[in-house]
């Protein structure tokens, strides 16, 4: 299993590095300090818990600004700018709910994202994490400002030594090495300098009453770097938040007994996730409903990916909650469309037209309109890997193009399976479809009230 790496461009401007690796929900581990996705994943102690933790699920990693392989060199290094950075790869990758797993500076990144975005977050996990970065310097008088006198003056030599001393008591002299030549190559002595300072600065201490996802909290007892007392006051001013303390003084995630935390993450995130619905893996007949917003394209060119996006997961939130009212399960999602299954024809059509009705009703005051194509197929699809192939399937996405923005059209199937429960169609004739050899019959649904 290969990682894959792309950039995202942030509203600054700035170019960030990230990498994703498996499939499934999505995992977004919010790094500490330093960081290099394609040095961090040659090693084989870090390589070994992400594919633990790509197991079901897909981990998405990011060099944060003025780190690896993003843009450095930068004067911001505030915890808002690091917010908004991690908006950006949410809402431009096309995430939609994710799993937080914020690690050390990651943590207060990761607390304020998941305030700011609830609706965003299915859970949070903090390891080493600390909500107070002024606590830090008040126990330890004097050495943050030697840290960063010993980074200016020796960076990725001597210095490195008595740094890696803090994030791992007791390091080999080929570790220490090692640790000297991953400062060099993850960030110059002015970035780092810079991020320390900045991230002494964090303050996340009011948000923590105002979180409302699932909560995990993993701190090693003799943490040197993250004292374990901000990993306790983390758990016990976040609500029905769980505790695990982690024996070990070592700070860097992927080394020391990692076992006890990826079991504890694992455990966590399955009982998120549950089991996948029951009806994906059924056999038999299903009716297929496809969405797709007209226009997507031209909408990112004219707004722009953050507001295109804004529009999108208002497209989302409208096809879901339809969804659920109606019986359907999410198949899967293409970022401006939606596949689902029923196992009712009646529950289909009526989901559609409830669809459509609430796309018509957001219209009327929205600034920018989400003019969606329906198209719906019944058959026997075949159900394999979490997901629906076959005929039925690729009939329903052939019809669901041919809509126009605001329209139904269903196969002649569909209509004999509902005849006589009062919907209403209209007869489009024979249409070609592409990959189909024979024309196929289509409807138009009526679903306006005056129709």
């Amino acid at each position: 299993m290969e990682q894959q790496i792309q950039f995202v461009t942030t509203p600054e401007g700035v170019n960030l590095a990230v990498a994703t690796l498996g499939s499934g929900p999505p995992l977004v581990l919010v790094p500490g300090w330093l960081s290099h996705l394609e040095i961090d994943c040659r090693d084989r102690y870090a390589r070994s818990l992400f594919e633990r933790l790509t197991v079901s699920r897909q981990l998405i990693r990011y060099d944060k600004r003025g780190t690896g392989l993003s843009d450095r060199n930068l004067a911001d290094y505030s915890l808002g700018a690091q917010v908004r950075d991690l908006e950006a790869i949410v809402e431009q990758l096309q995430l939609g709910r994710i799993a937080l797993l914020g690690y050390c500076q990651g943590g207060p990144i990761a607390i304020r994202y998941a305030v700011l975005h609830p609706e965003s977050v299915s859970g949070l996990i903090l390891y080493a994490a600390y909500h107070d970065g002024s606590q830090w310097r008040e126990t330890r008088p004097g050495v943050a400002a030697a840290f960063a006198s010993l980074i200016r003056a020796d960076w990725g030599g001597y210095g490195a030594s008595t740094m890696a001393d803090l994030f791992v008591p007791g390091a080999q002299p080929k570790l220490r090495e090692l640790f000297a030549a991953y400062q060099r190559q993850t960030a110059t002595a002015q970035d780092a300098v810079s991020m320390l300072e900045a991230m002494l600065e964090y303050e996340v201490t009011p948000l923590l009453s105002q979180i409302t996802a699932p909560t995990l909290v993993l701190h090693r007892r003799e943490d040197q770097a993250a004292p374990f007392l901000q990993g306790r006051e983390i758990a016990s001013n976040i609500r029905g938040a769980r505790f695990v303390p982690l024996e070990g003084n070592i700070h860097i995630i992927w080394l020391g007994d990692t076992e006890p935390l990826v079991s504890a993450i694992d455990g966590f995130l399955s009982g998120l996730e549950g089991p996948r619905p029951r009806s994906l893996v059924r056999e038999g007949l299903q009716s297929v409903l496809f969405t797709d917003v007209e226009g997507s394209t031209a909408l990112t060119q004219r707004l722009g990916d953050a507001k295109a996006r804004q529009v999108l997961r208002e497209h989302e939130r409208i096809v879901r909650e339809a969804l659920k009212a109606h019986g359907g399960t999410e198949v899967k999602t293409m970022g401006d469309g939606f596949m689902a299954s029923f196992s009712s024809a009646t529950r289909a059509l009526e989901c559609a037209i409830a669809m459509q009705r609430a796309f018509a009703e957001h219209n009327e005051s929205a600034e920018e309109p989400i003019r969606v194509r329906i198209g719906l197929n019944a058959g026997e699809p075949v159900a394999e890997d979490e997901d629906l192939f076959g005929t039925a399937v690729n009939l329903a996405a052939r019809i669901a193009a041919k809509a126009e923005g605001g329209e139904i059209l269903a196969s002649n199937v569909v209509r004999e399976l509902v005849a006589g429960k009062g919907f209403l169609f209209s007869d489009r004739g024979d249409v070609a479809l592409r990959g189909f050899e024979d024309p196929v019959r289509l409807y138009e649904v009526r679903w306006r009230e005056d129709g």
